[in-house]
């Protein structure tokens, strides 16, 4: 039984697991959204809530917090100086996961997660004739 066993091992060691996490939270952080399996996007939500959260402090502290977690400059830049202003007054909840079907290969559930306040591009209008 999995009694008070918290977590997912994704089938990975640690040292596996922990650069998985990190890659992907960097990924999503530099692209505003990434498409990857359920349990990834579930695994590492609360991870990138909460590195938001102390990015929100603004701190040098925070900011080498943030640099230890991500081990990417450009990642980190963008974290602070991009996604801090935009989540605004928001308190948590700074993600969002959406299923977005099964992949063909091996019929894995998998999810899209992105940031809730991420700006989208308009589409250009079409021009009447």
């Amino acid at each position: 039984m999995r009694h008070r066993r918290a977590g997912r091992k994704l089938g990975r060691n640690t040292n596996e697991r922990q650069s998985l996490f990190r890659n992907l939270i960097n990924a999503l952080i530099l692209n505003g959204q990434i498409k990857t399996t359920v349990a990834k996007a579930k695994t590492i939500r609360p991870l990138v809530d909460k590195l938001l959260t102390l990015a929100k402090q603004g701190t040098l502290a925070s900011r080498r917090h943030a640099l230890a977690t991500l081990t990417n400059k450009l990642a980190v830049t963008k974290l602070f100086k991009d996604w801090v202003p935009a989540v605004g007054k928001r308190v948590s909840g700074f993600t969002r996961i959406q299923r977005v079907g099964r992949r063909l290969g091996d019929n894995t559930l998998m999810a899209k997660i992105e940031f809730v306040d991420r700006p989208v591009a308009k589409k250009p209008e079409a021009t009447k004739k």
